[in-house]
Formats: structure tokens, C-alpha cells, sequence
């Protein structure tokens, strides 16, 4: 795109947003050097090592940010390749929680990786290697942790810690989160003997560091300690990075003018940046922080990294980050050759429109082709076969191909083609039996053609649509920064949604009366639901409406929760109810999700009928839970679906759309089992239920109507005259 296009698309993006009253559709690009990563990537630390960059960070969008540990290096600032490393697992169970890393070298020249965790205690754990990207060994052997929660007082969270080895070669650590309920950052000496235990750790008080909330961040400038960190809330656009400096590590620190200094922009294309690294390369300094995606996933725990330029005015002061689109691209040299696919016409075998309360926007094929991080091609819906052709304009020399899929820790399987006329294509390589993640995946040889035609044929994880952030193409090839390569997944490829009904319940053809032990599934997925608890057949007298009564009870299925419902998998799960009183909490319409698996946002799913927080869907934390805009009138009947197509969960009252929100789940199926009537733990719904059907794909807005017409209750005789 010329220059002329994007200050075009800019204005129009301004325009958009000033004019409230009119919905939008949203497909300018937000950005082109920022975000520097293609992904979904937070709390990123970088550092230099020998001639190579390289971006340490938590692996978002996954199970409240608790993806696989990986490595982003570059040696040019522009382009980054991704690594997943190999660190081993805790005793008691795998590694999750991967947040927040750092990494600093030894005096004995080895290098030393430390990030927060909170499966087996909030601590912050150490592991060593001879290189900046592993294999890693532990440093205690017993998992003992190297910052331990509760220290250096108790009650403390040890968890965002970043080390700063100062001019006289002594190593300090800061750390602390949530800290304005918990007294301010602590600060601590490593010991360089060990690289393993801290020395003399203190709190600093709350008051030397003004508006806090996470993530300090410890340079030098000159003489004087900066004291960096992120304030008020790392869910919306309130986020910001702050400062104070001093004369010693330890303090006290004075707050730094012009704070905060990085905050969300006027134009919001820039939307809750934080937590921080700061790179000095010659005499610049560039920070590196996270912003959230767009459109914003729900609880802003999609976020990308992102660049830009910090300037100090003296030793104590920074001015104000001007976050940009841009970021550093002008100035980076770099000597990857000429991307020939850069704004080539793309075509699709389908796009996403994204339709909610909150956006409307389409990820377009051509996206793919605009070396944008903010952008993608997305596939209308995750069924698989997808595909996406680049026209390059005229036949050209191609001898590598560079695909940036939407999850680097994940595989795809994929084949791509190649034609002179769009017609009679050939294989530039079949991988469509892979089993090895990666980004960008790399692909060679030596073929002239005017089309590139790739094939998505299958993806590591349930759910996760054909996706493609960059697919960029070479006409000569060049070297790489490191020969890494991915380790192969054992993992089966995911299964895909049979697009049928799997439950289907009815009370109009079951006999009144308790004493039923179980009812058949009249879905796809078969199974009798047995009874527990106090549930009956029973007659709304009010309504005359035949219908299940739950009273403290719950029917449950004895089939497994199907593959398909797994991870990301889509759904819809529609009821006829009546709540004779809707409760602030509770009131668990079904569950699916065993939240025990994880007990991590986003893993488990419910359907809820509530006023509370998670009153329509339940994720495990308000950040992420969705409520009923409107709470459905208690002692009314009303058809409710929930419905989740991937990208987008929705809720619908009686044909309604109530509230919706960008979503990325995790669903913990394992151990799970389908319960209809309460949650995985026993939050029972108390009130009638005339019919349940749960399918494994989203459901349209037409098909909701029409299923609510089609199964709306009718008015029947009592018992006494069955």
C-alpha cells in the first residue's frame, strides 16, 4: 500500500470514530511496522545477544496467557522467527504458566531464564543453558523456586520479575504484581554465586511509585535508576507504562515526570499499552511493550508486541512515548531481499465477517498479502478445506515461500500449489501430513509462476480457523539467523465439527411424575442422561407448559464430551426456560467443561441463568464471563442460546442478540462430562426446562429464529389427565 493509501485509511479510521451514531465496517489497516510479532504475544523482555535480537514473552490468548514457551529472534528488528523452547516440566505436572519471562547472563558466561508461575505457587522459577534458546535445565532440581511467593513479606505475589545487572556487576531483581493492594514492587539482590536465591529483598513503598499495578522494569541512565512499570489495568484501555528514578537500586525513588508516559492514543489504534522491556542499541533506546488486538478479544488477553522510539531529555526524565504504525520499520536495515507477494490481489475460498454489539469487521483475503501484524486473512468458518491464491501480476522466479500462521505454537497441515495461468496448478510442497509448528513456516523451491494457491487442510488444535497473518514470497533465497527447527508433535490432528445436533432433549412426549431414573438423548451423540438429584416431569400451571423441574438436581450424560466441543471448538446450546427467580450467582443452565483440568480462564464453558457476572456464560473470571446485558424477566418463559462460532460467543434471548464478545477458548474436556440442570461442581438451576439441544457449531441468527419457532412450547393438559 502507498503512503498516500494509508494516511487516507488513517483519516477514515478518525472519521469512523468520531461519528458514534453510524456502525462501522472496520477493515483499515491499523497498522504496518507495529505490531513487530505475528501473534498473540505480552510481557515481552528483549535483549541483544551477539549480532541477534531476540523477544522473550508470555504466549497469549490461551488459557488466561498460558501457551508455550517461545523464543522470538530477528537480526533486524523486522523480521522475527519463532522457536519453542525446551524447558523441562515441574515434579507434580507440566509447565502452563510461562509469564513474564526474563533472561540475564552469568559470570560464567551462561545464560539464565527466570518467569513467573502459579500452578504450583505464585514463584518466579530459574533454569540455566549454554545458549540463549535452550535446552534449558532447571536450577533446583526440587522446583524450588528462586522468588517465592510471600517473600520478601508474606502475602507478597512473586510474579513479574525482571533482572537488571548494574555497572559494579552486582544483579537486581524487581518484582510484585497487583501491587497497589499489596504495598508497592520488591526488590532483591541475585545471588551471582548461584544465580538461584535472593539476598537482601525489600519492599518499596507504595508511595515512590505512583498509580501502580505490575510489571517493574530497572534501567540505568547515567548515574540514576530508572524505575519503570505499568499502572491502573491490563484489561482495558487504562493500561500505561510509568516511571520513577533514584540514586540507588534500592531507592528511594521519586516519580519521573510526564507520566504516565506510553498510554493508549487518541485514536485508541494504539489500545492499553504496558508492560514493558527497554532495548539500548548504540546510543537509542526502544520500547518494547503490549498492546491488545484488533478487534479486542474479551478480557484483552489477545495482545501483540509492539516498538517504538523512547527518548530521555536528561539522566531523570522521559518524555512522552508517541506509540506509532510504524513503529521503527524506516529505520531498519535489513537484508532480507524484496517480498514480490507485498499487496499482491488476493482471493479466498472464504473470509470471516465479524458481526457483533461491538464490531463489524471483515478479515479479507488481501490481508494476508500486506505485511501487517494487525491484520489477517481469516476463513469464513473453521470447516476445513480452506484456501487463499495470490496473484503476483505476472510470472515471476519463487524459491521461497514464508507463511505466518495465526498460532505459532501450533501445527497446520497445509499444501501449496503454484500455476502460470490460475488453472493447471502443480505442488510447490505438500505438508499436508505436518506435525511441526513454527512461524514463519519455511518453504523452498525453485519454480517461475504468476499464482500461489494455499491449501489449509487441518490444524494441531480443535477449532482454530485457516488463518494467515503475512504469506510473503521470495525470488532468491537468503540466510536465516538460526538453523532452528520445531520438534515434531506427537498429537493427533484435530477433529472437525460433524455439524449436527448432538443433544436433544424433549419433556412433550415423557410421562409427569419423579420417579423417572433417566431420559434418552435423541441426538447424534446417543447416551442416556441419569438422574441426580431432585428433578422431575412436571406442569407449569401458570403456562400449562410440560417441562423438567429442577429442584437441586441435574441430569447427566454417559457419553464422553465429543472431541469436537474440545479446546476452541464451536457450539450452541439452546433452551426453553422459565426462572421462577433469578439468583445473583448459580443458576447453571449446562456445563460441558471440567474446570479442575486447568482451573484457568477460558478452559471451562457454562451456560448460566443469572445476574451476575457470568450470568449468561461462565469462563471462570469476570474478565472473561459474559452477562445478560438484560437479565431475562424471572417467571417468564424464554428461549436462550448461547452459541459460539469460534471467534465471536453470543447470547440469545428469545431471538434477541443480548450481549456478545471476541473470545478464544480452551476447553477442558478431559474429565468432563455433559450435565444439564448445574456446573461441573454443582451450581444447580432450580426452575423449569421445556427442551435442550446442544450442537457443535455456531448457529446462525435465521437458525436460532427458526429453531425457536419450531420448538416453542405448547400448552398441554395437567397430570391428572395424562
Amino acid at each position: 500500500m502507498s503512503n498516500k493509501g494509508i494516511f487516507c485509511n488513517l483519516i477514515l479510521l478518525v472519521f469512523t470514530l468520531q461519528v458514534i451514531a453510524q456502525k462501522k465496517v472496520e477493515n483499515n489497516n491499523l497498522s504496518i511496522g507495529n505490531p513487530i510479532l505475528p501473534g498473540y504475544y505480552a510481557d515481552p523482555t528483549i535483549k541483544k545477544f551477539g549480532d541477534i535480537y531476540y523477544i522473550y514473552a508470555t504466549t497469549d490468548n490461551e488459557m488466561l496467557a498460558s501457551g508455550a514457551p517461545t523464543v522470538w529472534y530477528s537480526k533486524d528488528l523486522k523480521n522475527w522467527y519463532n522457536y519453542t523452547m525446551e524447558i523441562p516440566s515441574f515434579t507434580a505436572k507440566p509447565i502452563t504458566n510461562f509469564w513474564a519471562p526474563d533472561i540475564v547472563v552469568g559470570n560464567d558466561g551462561k545464560y539464565y531464564l527466570y518467569f513467573g508461575n502459579c500452578e504450583i505457587g505464585c514463584n518466579i522459577y530459574g533454569y540455566v543453558s549454554d545458549t540463549p534458546i535452550g535446552p534449558w535445565k532447571k536450577l533446583n532440581e526440587n522446583d524450588e523456586p528462586v522468588i517465592s511467593n510471600g517473600y520478601p513479606r508474606e502475602g507478597f505475589p512473586s510474579l513479574d520479575a525482571q533482572f537488571f545487572r548494574d555497572t559494579d556487576g552486582k544483579i537486581y531483581s524487581y518484582w510484585g504484581t497487583w501491587v497497589h493492594y499489596n504495598g508497592g514492587y520488591a526488590v532483591g539482590e541475585l545471588n551471582t554465586a548461584t544465580m538461584k536465591n535472593m539476598m537482601n529483598s525489600k519492599n518499596i513503598p507504595l508511595s515512590q511509585t505512583p498509580e501502580p499495578f505490575e510489571a517493574a522494569y530497572m534501567m540505568k541512565k547515567g548515574n540514576k535508576y530508572i524505575l519503570m512499570y505499568s499502572g491502573a489495568s491490563c484489561h482495558d484501555e487504562t493500561y500505561n507504562v510509568r516511571y520513577s528514578y533514584s540514586d540507588s537500586p534500592y531507592g528511594p525513588f521519586k516519580e519521573g515526570l510526564n507520566n504516565p508516559i506510553l498510554s493508549t492514543n487518541e485514536d485508541k489504534t494504539t489500545h492499553g499499552p504496558g508492560h514493558h522491556s527497554v532495548l539500548e542499541d548504540g546510543k537509542d533506546y526502544y520500547i518494547v511493550y503490549h498492546k491488545h488486538d484488533y478487534p479486542m478479544t474479551r478480557g484483552g488477553l489477545a495482545r501483540q508486541v509492539c516498538i517504538d522510539k523512547m527518548i530521555f531529555e536528561n539522566d531523570s526524565t522521559i518524555k512522552k512515548v508517541i506509540p506509532t504504525s510504524n513503529g521503527i520499520r524506516e529505520i531498519v536495515k535489513s537484508n532480507v531481499p524484496e517480498n514480490i507477494a507485498l499487496n499482491a490481489r488476493a482471493t479466498a475460498s472464504s473470509y470471516y465477517h465479524l458481526q457483533s454489539l461491538e464490531h463489524d469487521y471483515e478479515y479479507k483475503p488481501d490481508f494476508a498479502t500486506d505485511d501487517n501484524n494487525a491484520t489477517m486473512w481469516k476463513a469464513g468458518s473453521n470447516a476445513l478445506p480452506q484456501d487463499l491464491i495470490i496473484d503476483l501480476g505476472s510470472v515471476k522466479p519463487i524459491k521461497r515461500v514464508m507463511t505466518q500462521f495465526e498460532f505459532a505454537s501450533y501445527y497446520y497441515q497445509y499444501t501449496l500449489e503454484y500455476s502460470t495461468d490460475g488453472k493447471n496448478w502443480q505442488f510447490y510442497v505438500d505438508k499436508s501430513k505436518n506435525r511441526t509448528s513454527g512461524s514463519p513456516m519455511i518453504d523452498d523451491k525453485n519454480v517461475a509462476a504468476r499464482f500461489l494457491k494455499l491449501k489449509v487442510l487441518g490444524t494441531e488444535k480443535t477449532g482454530l480457523y485457516a488463518a494467515v497473518w503475512n504469506i510473503k514470497v521470495y525470488s532468491e533465497l537468503f540466510e536465516l539467523p538460526l538453523p532452528l527447527e520445531n520438534k515434531i508433535s506427537n498429537i493427533e490432528p484435530a477433529v472437525v465439527s460433524s455439524r449436527k445436533m448432538l443433544i436433544d432433549i424433549d419433556t412433550a412426549n415423557e410421562k409427569y411424575g419423579s420417579s423417572f431414573k433417566s431420559l434418552p438423548n435423541k441426538g447424534s451423540l446417543g447416551g442416556v442422561f441419569t438422574k441426580t438429584g431432585n428433578v422431575k416431569i412436571s406442569w407449569d400451571k401458570e403456562d400449562k407448559i410440560k417441562a423438567l423441574d429442577f429442584v437441586n438436581g441435574a441430569l447427566i450424560l454417559d457419553k464422553p464430551v465429543p472431541k469436537t466441543l474440545a479446546w476452541n471448538g464451536s457450539y450452541s446450546v439452546a433452551v426453553w426456560v422459565k426462572n421462577p427467580e433469578v439468583a445473583k450467582e448459580g443458576e447453571f443452565l449446562a456445563s460441558w467443561c471440567d474446570r479442575s483440568e486447568y482451573n484457568l480462564a477460558n478452559s471451562f464453558n457454562a451456560l448460566a441463568y443469572n445476574s451476575g457476572h457470568y450470568g449468561a456464560a461462565s469462563h471462570l473470571d469476570g474478565h472473561f464471563d459474559m452477562k445478560y446485558n438484560k437479565v431475562p424477566e424471572q417467571n417468564k418463559w424464554h428461549h436462550i442460546v448461547l452459541t459460539f462460532d469460534g471467534v465471536v460467543e453470543k447470547i440469545y434471548v428469545d431471538g434477541v442478540l443480548d450481549n456478545s464478545q471476541n473470545m478464544m477458548l480452551s476447553s477442558a474436556i478431559k474429565k468432563a462430562k455433559i450435565i444439564i440442570g448445574a456446573s461441573d461442581i454443582g451450581e444447580n438451576y432450580s426452575g423449569f426446562m421445556a427442551s435442550f439441544k446442544m450442537y457443535d457449531y455456531g448457529l446462525t441468527k435465521e437458525e436460532i429464529l427458526n429453531l425457536m419457532k419450531q420448538t416453542t412450547p405448547k400448552a398441554t393438559k395437567g397430570p391428572s389427565n395424562k
